[in-house]
């Protein structure tokens, strides 16, 4: 993982303890992969709210993406990869939140975006075990982005004994629930299916209804929604921090880098869409940054399974390749029994 700080100077000890609007507030930002997360958080960082944000991102792949796909801002953006924030890089968690607290004047809020196969419940307690953090941040709500093509298979998946379903969780611990991309939902019907599914699952999330994460910033920030007793009510062993919880060890990632070549976009998407229209089932999410041979442009694919999107940089969404920037295409491939040697000899065969 790495942050980009000042140097921090010595933190001074409190005088006398501090009251929530003394506190820092901490969004915790979660769903399950391809919801929407990092298009709401672009979203938040270009909004005009007046807010100075601090932004920690967590990826589960060994290859980071998402820092190529956030939007260029002045404010800070910290990365954790290779693990999963609510257990494996969970101190890197702390010990971010620790340098920012060295610092807190330079920032009003900070945003937490979890990687989507994250369980909140372990990310939210931190801000109630850590007496240090306890101190100087507060927990302003749990905002958990769906996606409404594909929620309602992932809440039915059956998981091995033990295993949890991180959908589940996900929406369980929400404060707020981000139904995204409602317009790919086929009738009222169906829209009402999957609310009386989320419902059976969280009675009092506020649901907001959006499109591309589209949402009035004043309505997920500096909230207080978060509510320990309530949680508490609903998972007594939510503050127990020998708990343990299992992901599903049949979903893997694979990440590919290539830095000496360029890609050919015409063999590259259609080897993608064949892929994704034959293993989408069990590709959960891809997503990749591309050196595209023939142009100046930087490419970005998204995919959620077997859908698939293609834009660059042309298109006025994101930066182009800067002029010194060293261009590497970078994919990741999350998902249920993937053959890395497979995803890599296929990406590997669309270079120019």
């Amino acid at each position: 993982p790495w942050c980009r700080v000042n140097r921090p100077t010595r933190r001074p000890t409190p005088s006398k303890r501090m009251t929530v609007n003394d506190k820092t507030p901490v969004t915790i930002i979660t769903g399950f992969l391809g919801a929407g997360k990092t298009t709401l958080v672009n979203r938040i960082l270009t909004a005009k709210h007046g807010k100075r944000i601090a932004i920690i991102e967590n990826e589960f792949g060994e290859v980071g993406v998402d820092d190529g796909l956030v939007v260029e801002t002045k404010e800070e953006i910290f990365e954790m990869n290779n693990g999963c924030i609510c257990c494996t890089v969970r101190q890197d968690l702390i010990r971010i939140l620790n340098k920012l607290m060295r610092r807190k004047d330079a920032f009003d809020h900070i945003i937490i975006e979890t990687t989507g196969l994250a369980d909140p419940a372990p990310v939210a307690q931190t801000f109630f075990v850590d007496e240090d953090l306890k101190e100087d941040l507060y927990l302003d709500a749990i905002l958990t982005v769906v996606d409404a093509a594909h929620l309602s298979a992932h809440l039915d998946e059956i998981k091995p004994e033990g295993v949890e379903n991180e959908s589940v969780e996900q929406i369980a611990f929400a404060d707020k629930i981000l139904l995204n991309k409602i317009d790919l939902l086929k009738s009222d019907d169906d829209k009402a299916s999957l609310v009386k599914k989320i419902r059976s699952i969280n009675a009092r999330a506020a649901i907001i209804e959006s499109q591309h994460s589209a949402v009035d910033i004043d309505s997920i920030l500096g909230i207080k929604a978060f509510s320990l007793d309530a949680t508490l009510e609903q998972d007594a062993e939510f503050l127990d921090t020998d708990a343990e919880h299992q992901h599903d060890e049949s979903v893997t990632s694979v990440g590919i880098e290539v830095a000496d070549a360029a890609m050919d976009i015409t063999k590259l998407e259609a080897w993608l869409r064949k892929l994704l229209s034959t293993r989408g089932e069990d590709i959960f999410r891809s997503k990749g940054i591309l050196n595209v041979s023939g142009t100046d442009e930087r490419y970005v694919f998204q995919g959620v399974h077997m859908m698939m999107e293609m834009s660059s940089s042309a298109e006025g969404k994101f930066e182009g390749w800067g002029k010194d920037q060293k261009r590497v295409s970078r994919v990741i491939f999350i998902g249920r029994n993937l053959d890395r040697s497979d995803l890599e000899s296929g990406f590997k065969a669309c270079i120019a």
